[in-house]
C-alpha cells in the first residue's frame, strides 16, 4: 500500500490538547486521523455528531462558574421536606 503525506493548519494549543488526550489513549496524532478518515470511508459520514456549542449569556455563565467555584450555593437540606420548609417559609 503505497502511503500518501497530509499536511494540516492547526492552532497550536489545539494541538498540544488533542495530542495529549490521544496520547492517554496510546494513540498519537497520525494514527488518530487515520482511524478518522477510515471511518469516514467505511460510514460514508463524519463519525459523530457536529453540535455548536451553546451560546450562555452572562448571567449564565456566571451561574455555572459560581456553581464549580462553590460559590452562592444555597444550604444543603438533610430531607425534602427540609427544603420545602426553607421554600415555603
Amino acid at each position: 500500500m503505497a502511503t500518501s503525506t497530509l499536511q494540516v493548519r492547526i492552532d497550536a494549543d489545539l494541538k498540544q490538547e488533542a495530542e495529549t488526550a490521544l496520547k492517554s489513549m496510546g494513540l498519537s496524532m497520525s494514527t488518530a486521523i487515520h482511524l478518522f478518515c477510515r471511518q469516514v470511508v467505511n460510514h460514508g459520514r463524519i463519525p459523530f455528531d457536529i453540535i455548536a456549542s451553546p451560546r450562555l449569556n452572562e448571567t449564565t455563565r456566571r451561574a455555572m462558574d459560581d456553581t464549580l467555584n462553590g460559590k452562592n450555593l444555597s444550604r444543603k437540606f438533610s430531607s425534602v421536606d427540609e427544603m420545602w420548609e426553607d421554600l415555603n417559609a
